[in-house]
C-alpha cells in the first residue's frame, strides 16, 4: 500500500512537470514566432499575407485536428498520443528553422499545428486521469499558469533570439525542451491511461475538419463577402455534423456531453465567450501603444507583458480555490472583472495615462486568471473518465475558435473605420475611435459570458456516466 501510494504521488509529480513543459513551449512558440515574422520575412522574400499565413496555417491546422486526436487519446492512450504529438512538434520544428523556402516552412508549420494538436487535446486529460476531484483545480491551475507564461516571455524570447542568432533560431529553440520530454515521458511515465476502446468516427472527422475551416477562414476574411459565405458554409456544414454524430454508433462527439450536461455545455461556451472577448487586447493595445503613444515595440511589449504575467500568478491560486469553491463562482467572478477591465479601455485617450493603462492590464490579467482555471476545473469535473481526451480537446478548440473571432471583431471594425490604408498620423482619430469601439463591443459580449457562466449549475455529470475520478 505504502509503495503504491508512493508510486501514484511520483506519477503525479512527473506527469504534472511534463504535461506543464509542453503547455509552456506551444504557447512560447506561437508568440515567439510572430516576433520574428519580419525578420523570416526579409530573409524568404515574402509579402505582408504571406508572412500572415505562418502563424495563421498553425492555429488552423491545431483547430481542425484537436478533436480527432482527442477522440484517438481516449481510444489507444493519451500518453501515447501526447508523445507522439511531442515528437512530432520537435521534428517539425527541427525542419522549419531548416527551411530554405516559403512552401517548405508553410508546409511544417502546419505539421507544427498537428503536434501540438496532440499536445493540447491530451495534457489536460492526463492532469485529469492522474489528479482527482479535490485535488485537480491545483494541478490544472498551474498547467493554465504555464500556458500564460509561454505566452507573456515568447515576444521577450523571441526577440533576443532572433536579434542576437537568427529566426531559425525560434524554431530550433524547441528541439531540444521537445527531447527532454519524450525522454522522460518514455523511461519516468509508466503508465497509460486507456478508455473503453471504441472506433474511429471518419465520416465525422471528415465533417469536423471541413466545419473548422470554413469558419476559420470566413473569420480571417472578414468583412468581405467571401468571408461571410464561408462562414455561412461553416454554420451549415456544423448542422450537418451534429445529425450525423447523433446517428453514429460510435461519433467522434457524442452530442449529449453538450445535450445533457449543463456543467460542460456553458463551460465550454463561456470559454469561448471569453477568449472571443479578451483575445485581442494585446493586438489593439500593441496599436494604441505604437501609433498613438509613440512607443518602440521593445518598451510597449514590457508594458503588455503585465497582463499574462498576472495571469500566471493568479491562475494556481484560483484553481486551487476551485477545488474548495463552486467553480462556477469564480469563474463568473472572473468574467464579471474582466468585463470591467474591457469596459475600462473603451474609454481610451490618445492622452491615457500609464496608471490608466497598468490599471486596466491588471484587472484583465486578475480576471482571466480567476476565470480560467475554475473553468477548466468546471469542464472535465463535468464528464466521465472515458472522456477525458474529447472533453479536453473541445476545451481547446474552444480557445483557438474564440482567439480566431476575436481577431475577426478586431479587424472587421478597423477595416470599417480605417480602411485598408497605411496608419499615418491623418488616421489616427479614427484608428482611436476603432480600438475604443472594438473594446466596448468585446466588453458587452463578455456580459453574455457572465450569464453562460452562471448558467452552467453546480458540478454535475451526464446521466447514465460515471463522474470522473
Amino acid at each position: 500500500m505504502i509503495l503504491r501510494r508512493v508510486e501514484e504521488e511520483r506519477t503525479k509529480r512527473v506527469a504534472l512537470l511534463l504535461t506543464t513543459l509542453s503547455s509552456f513551449l506551444t504557447p512560447l512558440s506561437l508568440s515567439a514566432v510572430s516576433i520574428a515574422l519580419p525578420s523570416i520575412g526579409r530573409d524568404l522574400k515574402l509579402d505582408a499575407f504571406s508572412m500572415s499565413l505562418i502563424p495563421t496555417s498553425y492555429l488552423l491546422s491545431s483547430s481542425i485536428f484537436l478533436v480527432p486526436f482527442g477522440k484517438l487519446a481516449d481510444i489507444y492512450g493519451r500518453k501515447r498520443i501526447f508523445l507522439f504529438g511531442t515528437l512530432v512538434f520537435t521534428i517539425a520544428s527541427l525542419f522549419a528553422g531548416l527551411s530554405q523556402k516559403f512552401p517548405m516552412l508553410l508546409f511544417f508549420r502546419v505539421i507544427q499545428g498537428v503536434g501540438g494538436a496532440m499536445i493540447f487535446g491530451t495534457a489536460v486529460a492526463i492532469l485529469t486521469s492522474v489528479f482527482k476531484e479535490g485535488e485537480r483545480g491545483k494541478a490544472l491551475g498551474t498547467n493554465v499558469a504555464a500556458v500564460y507564461l509561454g505566452l507573456a516571455l515568447g515576444p521577450f524570447i523571441g526577440g533576443l533570439l532572433t536579434e542576437h542568432l537568427s529566426w531559425r533560431s525560434v524554431f530550433f529553440v524547441n528541439v531540444p525542451f521537445g527531447a527532454i520530454i519524450v525522454t522522460f515521458a518514455t523511461t519516468m511515465l509508466k503508465r497509460e491511461w486507456l478508455a473503453e476502446g471504441g472506433s474511429i468516427d471518419y465520416l465525422g472527422c471528415l465533417l469536423y475538419g471541413f466545419t473548422i475551416l470554413a469558419l476559420v477562414l470566413g473569420t480571417i476574411r472578414l468583412p468581405a463577402k467571401e468571408g461571410l459565405v464561408c462562414i455561412l458554409i461553416g454554420t451549415l456544414l456544423m448542422y450537418v455534423f451534429v445529425r450525423v454524430e447523433l446517428r453514429a454508433k460510435d461519433p467522434l462527439v457524442k452530442i449529449d456531453l453538450f445535450r445533457g450536461n449543463r456543467a460542460f455545455t456553458f463551460s465550454n461556451l463561456a470559454a469561448l465567450i471569453n477568449y472571443s472577448s479578451t483575445f485581442a487586447t494585446t493586438f489593439l493595445l500593441s496599436l494604441y501603444l505604437q501609433f498613438l503613444r509613440q512607443m518602440g515595440p521593445r518598451k510597449a511589449g514590457l508594458v503588455l507583458v503585465l497582463q499574462p504575467f498576472v495571469q500566471a500568478i493568479v491562475s494556481p491560486i484560483a484553481g486551487r480555490l476551485s477545488d474548495r469553491i463552486e467553480p462556477r463562482m469564480l469563474a463568473s467572478l472572473g468574467m464579471a472583472l474582466t468585463s470591467l477591465g474591457l469596459f475600462q479601455f473603451s474609454c481610451l485617450k490618445e492622452d491615457s495615462t500609464s496608471t490608466f493603462l497598468l490599471f486596466g492590464l491588471l484587472i484583465l490579467g486578475v480576471g482571466f486568471g480567476i476565470f480560467s482555471s475554475p473553468n477548466t476545473n468546471a469542464v472535465m469535473g463535468a464528464v466521465s473518465g472515458r472522456y477525458y481526451g474529447i472533453a479536453s480537446s473541445i476545451l481547446a478548440t474552444m480557445r483557438l475558435l474564440g482567439q480566431m473571432f476575436s481577431m475577426g471583431v478586431a479587424t472587421t471594425i478597423l477595416s470599417v473605420y480605417v480602411g485598408k490604408a497605411e496608419i499615418s498620423p491623418e488616421s489616427y482619430p479614427l484608428l482611436l475611435r476603432s480600438i475604443k469601439t472594438t473594446f466596448l463591443v468585446s466588453a458587452c459580449l463578455s456580459l453574455f459570458g457572465i450569464l453562460a457562466s452562471l448558467s452552467r449549475g453546480t458540478k454535475g455529470h451526464i446521466p447514465g456516466l460515471r463522474l470522473c475520478g
